[in-house]
């Protein structure tokens, strides 16, 4: 049988995926999807742990070109995001598009055919033209190695890995990790448990989260009436936009939300160790700025213990801390995030000349406007590095970046092109240089930054100057991709 060819595979199904696969189904290009799950969503499909919601407006966090009147509140929670997403695919006649079951283990380049060569796990494939990535950056879990995790008698999860049913009901719970995953689920977990004990790195900052409940009369009206409903979510994009300073240019304006947040932590924890132990001593902002109105009054509760020891190992019925304390516990709950390269180190990516995306990612992250990357011709990345943010919403972002692909999927139409080293590593100097005077540089340890301590994660500027750098290809930063002069006759299959 004949391996299919399609001028664009798509590799997801989250909100950068699908926003890809409708506009190109508008278009009427040639496309298939592949997931690797059994069902759409990407992250709001994986992350089912009680109290998962988005931190960003519902109004703001969805596409553009598909809004949605009857969110039930400010703050969708995970199970409606899901519900509206496959929606979009019902809509959008997407669902015949998809691969499921389709897990991408294997993607090399011919540079010969000048198409991509897919495997799947189960020894599928495809070739394309182009290949877009829309597997996001927060998608494979990040597990970690504390000697004797893997003796532990009890449950172990990871929230991103969250059973259909639990079993922590009335038990002993750990909570590992006091990221954007652990607020939500603290205040929901410590009611059902008979205890909890959260292990603490480093304390966030968290502002009160004012979510409120959508009526059905502001439901209504804004189904009849779509331009208002446009108008309500323009005044959220700016009122949002208006908080980039404070990343990207005046760190000081921190100070007057870190106040807000001081005043909310007295009010909600009594005891004052613990009032110190969930103070941040860095600039609000450095690290990701957490939205609940629940997770330090939860601390108040004579159930609710905080550890900041570091965890020194695990034993079958207990978490050992450096302290030589002796948490006994009967399951363990990661709240430990995720790899942000994990997804696409898994898929075994080869480029030109044979070279692997995880090498040429061996000094950090690196692309062009964290969309093409430079010997990986007519490859796509959706939210790729440094097009993450701290003030707004990332499905923004992927709708630029989106409109960009396009473009270039239009100009490979004379044959296949490929982002110079030059035009990479001037973006990548740029990326360094704006980020150098960020609140994200200014001294904490977060997600954000690499290895090397640069910001490979976030893009140090407004939406608006996304917008404006991707509207319009700057072909001069490509070139086109030249077919080698004696090419082999015959070619091995890319290894599944």
């Amino acid at each position: 049988m004949a391996t299919p060819h399609h001028q664009v595979v798509v590799v997801g199904t989250g909100f950068s995926g699908l926003g890809m696969a409708v506009r190109l189904a508008q278009r009427g290009d040639d496309f298939v999807i592949l997931e690797r799950a059994d069902d759409v969503g990407g992250t709001w499909r994986d992350n089912r742990y009680p109290g998962c919601a988005c931190d960003v407006p519902s109004r703001l966090y969805s596409f553009s070109f598909d809004q949605k009147p009857d969110w039930s509140r400010d703050y969708a929670t995970a199970p409606e995001i899901w519900g509206y997403l496959r929606d979009v695919v019902d809509r959008h006649g997407l669902r015949e598009r998809i691969v499921f079951g389709a897990d991408l283990v294997a993607a090399e380049y011919d540079e010969a055919q000048q198409r991509w060569e897919l495997a799947a796990a189960d020894g599928r494939r495809w070739t394309a033209d182009a290949l877009v990535l829309g597997v996001g950056a927060l998608h494979e879990p990040s597990l970690p190695d504390f000697p004797g995790l893997s003796d532990f008698a009890g449950e172990v999860i990871h929230t991103a890995q969250w059973p259909e049913r639990d079993a922590l009901d009335g038990r002993r719970v750990a909570v590992v990790g006091t990221g954007a995953s652990s607020v939500q689920l603290v205040p929901e977990l410590a009611p059902r448990a008979a205890r909890t004990t959260v292990f603490q790195r480093t304390p966030a900052w968290t502002l009160p989260k004012k979510d409120l409940p959508w009526s059905t009369r502001r439901q209504e009206a804004f189904r009849r009436r779509p331009a208002l409903q446009r108008a309500v979510r323009w005044l959220t994009y700016w009122r949002m936009e208006a908080q980039a300073p404070l990343f990207v240019r005046f760190p000081v304006i921190a100070r007057a939300a870190e106040r807000i947040a001081r005043r909310e932590l007295a009010k909600a924890v009594r005891d004052p160790q613990v009032r110190a132990a969930l103070t941040p001593d860095y600039t609000l902002g450095c690290k990701r700025i957490l939205l609940s109105s629940t997770y330090w009054p939860t601390f108040d509760r004579d159930d609710v213990d905080l550890v900041t020891s570091p965890i020194e190992r695990v034993e079958p019925d207990a978490v050992v801390t450096a302290d030589g304390a002796r948490h006994e516990v009967d399951a363990i709950v990661l709240g430990t995030g995720f790899s942000l390269t994990g997804s696409y180190d898994r898929m075994g990516i080869r480029g030109l000349e044979g070279r692997t995306l995880e090498d040429a990612w061996s000094t950090g992250a690196h692309s062009h406007l964290g969309i093409t990357v430079a010997g990986f011709p007519e490859l796509y990345l959706l939210l790729g590095p440094n097009t993450g943010l701290g003030h707004s919403s990332v499905v923004m972002m992927t709708e630029f970046a989106t409109r960009y692909i396009l473009q270039g999927l239009d100009r490979a139409r004379g044959g296949a092109r490929v982002t110079t080293e030059a035009a990479q590593d001037a973006f990548t100097d740029e990326m360094q240089r704006r980020s150098r005077h960020t609140v994200w540089a200014t001294g904490c340890k977060s997600w954000y930054l690499d290895r090397f301590g640069h910001n490979t994660a976030l893009w140090p500027g407004s939406t608006i100057a996304y917008w404006w750098r991707t509207r319009t290809m700057d072909d001069s930063v490509f070139e086109r991709v030249t077919v080698p002069a004696n090419p082999p006759s015959a070619k091995e299959p890319v290894d599944a």
